[in-house]
């Protein structure tokens, strides 16, 4: 896991490098301070050094101090700069692999957790970076350098340590073996609470239509609820950590008194000594007291990076070649094609389908709710891959071409119309950033959007808000096959983009496409006839197979689907 995430540092390698060799010195001077503070005292105050002895060693202390909180400063500045920069670049980087994933490497992965991998888990890994640069170093060098110092004052007293370490020990190593996955039951409520949030804010509108708030409400506090409990169990145990830390550290300095005291009225130990010692064992307890959070922090990050790295090594199931390959036409071929979201050949979406399009084709098709149109269309640009099979764009396999050039000859408008954030000319120029003004209003009369973009003052400067708030559904659909026409591809693919606008413009779009893309292969998922009816041939689907495919009247001929379909939307027509 360390590996995947040490190229993160990049940039900021200078500050990681330099953070511990920064810390080192704040050690040193600390180290050194406790030994100046005993010869002010023995030699200075009890000795013969007198007042000016003890000012010069007072002022050598005060420096040491200046110097060791400069080198502090300095190392937690330098932290801090890697820290951030070391978590920007892992938020690239997981960013950068979702970006490679396909539909399926995506399905693996809910959104709100991807959500909390991209925040709250970097965030953590951070915290425990941080941790480690500045403390990986400083603690061991003071537990070893304090130590040391003990000794040399006094080996009797310094025999106190060797039975608080070992308490300390297994009392780590239990909180370490238990604690993790805690933290990993933390994070998937955490999740689940995320995804809460993100449905309803993004159904907000209809949570307000059914008056829903009350219970969206209740279920959040739920989820809520079950973060602090899973939180509350995690930390618990942690937090033994520092109880135990505070009963050894004043144990010890109880015990240094006890046995340091009697030393002194003895005559065998000197009270500035003494001073020192104490000063050391202190650090040496904090110095076990941050290697103690060392491992705590690694214990709640290690469940973050864990699922980062994750992601980081999920296979992408869709790779290209390198191939100079450009889409000719618009021609698509099925041969034997099965598709399965699984990859389970006993549970099939698409079963063997053979079918053949002709470049400039319009195409329709119908059929019922999980029959696998969707499906279908979504292997043209390889959304998806086959699981058996091959499948032609062009005259060459879709797994012949490079994505890029493949999919930007293939525009698709998904059933879920989607705009972001900006105005409707940067949400149009998703379909080519270096289309003219002519090019767009051209693209947005064909889809009937141009007339009610020029209604807003705005035009196609109009702000859309957040996921095109401002616009309804059928604007929203027609903004997005506007989008799409702009690609000038081989091929487009409508899957139900028109269901929210009225059959007039169903009828004028298809119209506008018949007239404008002369030449381009068009696919027309619909739930209405009469919007395919007009198509060269239509597609019937029934449960992952082609039923029937076949124009309009021979059809109505001889396929009972199509015609139960027609007769009842004409009785709803009447």
């Amino acid at each position: 896991m360390i590996k995947k995430l040490v190229p993160c540092v990049g940039e900021y390698k200078k500050h990681a490098i330099l953070t511990p060799i920064v810390m080192i010195g704040e050690v040193i001077m600390e180290i050194s301070i406790p030994f100046v503070m005993a010869q002010i005292i023995d030699k200075g105050i009890q000795g013969d050094g007198g007042i000016s002895y003890t000012v010069k060693m007072g002022l050598l202390m005060v420096l040491m101090a200046l110097v060791s909180l400069m080198f502090g400063a300095l190392g937690g500045r330098l932290a801090a700069v890697a820290g951030m920069g070391f978590a920007k670049n892992v938020r690239k980087t997981l960013f950068d692999k979702i970006q490679e994933f396909s539909f399926s490497n995506i399905d693996k992965f809910s959104t709100a957790s991807l959500v909390t991998r991209l925040t709250t888990d970097v965030t953590n890994t951070q915290n425990a970076f941080m941790m480690l640069i500045r403390m990986a170093a400083r603690a061991p060098i003071m537990l070893i350098g304090a130590t040391a110092m003990a000794i040399s004052i006094n080996t009797k007293l310094a025999m106190i340590f060797l039975i608080a370490i070992p308490v300390l020990g297994c009392a780590l190593f239990f909180i370490i073996k238990n604690a993790h996955p805690r933290f990993e039951a933390m994070l998937a409520k955490y999740d689940k609470m995320n995804a809460n949030v993100q449905e309803n804010l993004i159904g907000i509108r209809v949570v307000k239509a059914f008056v829903r708030e009350e219970q969206e409400k209740k279920k959040f506090e739920l989820g809520a609820d079950e973060v602090r409990r899973a939180q509350v169990f995690a930390e618990k145990l942690v937090i033994l950590n520092m109880p135990l830390m505070q009963l050894c550290m004043y144990g010890c300095i109880v015990a240094v008194l006890w046995f340091g005291g009697n030393m002194v009225v003895d005559g065998t130990f000197a009270i500035g000594q003494l001073s020192s010692f104490i000063s050391y064992v202190t650090q040496i307890l904090m110095s076990l007291m941050m290697l103690s959070m060392i491992f705590i922090m690694t214990i709640i990050s290690r469940a973050s990076v864990t699922r980062i790295v994750e992601v980081l090594d999920e296979e992408i199931d869709i790779t290209e070649p390198e191939s100079t390959l450009s889409v000719e036409d618009g021609s698509i071929e099925f041969k034997d094609v099965s598709f399965s979201y699984s990859k389970d050949p006993e549970k099939t979406a698409l079963d063997h389908i053979n079918l053949s399009i002709k470049s400039g084709e319009t195409i329709g098709i119908i059929g019922g709710t999980g029959s696998s149109k969707t499906s279908l269309v979504q292997l043209i640009p390889r959304l998806y891959d086959v699981l058996s099979g091959e499948l032609k764009v062009g005259g060459h396999n879709v797994k012949d071409y490079d994505l890029t050039t493949l999919r930007n000859s293939v525009a698709m408008v998904l059933q879920k119309n989607v705009l972001f954030s900006g105005t409707i000319r940067e949400n149009l120029l998703w379909g080519d950033e270096n289309a003219t003004e002519e090019e767009i209003v051209a693209a947005c009369k064909a889809a009937c959007a141009h007339d009610f973009i020029m209604s807003f003052p705005d035009g196609y400067e109009t702000d859309l808000g957040q996921g095109g708030v401002n616009v309804s559904g059928g604007q929203k659909q027609r903004l997005c096959i506007a989008r799409a026409l702009l690609k000038k591809p081989k091929i487009v693919i409508l899957d139900d983009s028109t269901s929210a606008v009225d059959t007039a413009t169903d009828s004028n779009i298809r119209r506008a496409f018949r007239e404008n893309l002369k030449g381009t292969t068009t696919i027309i998922i619909a739930q209405r006839i009469t919007s395919v009816s007009d198509a060269d041939r239509i597609i019937v689907m029934d449960d992952g197979k082609i039923d029937a495919f076949g124009t309009h009247e021979e059809l109505m001929r001889t396929n009972q689907i199509y015609q139960e379909v027609y007769e009842s939307q004409q009785k709803g027509d009447k």
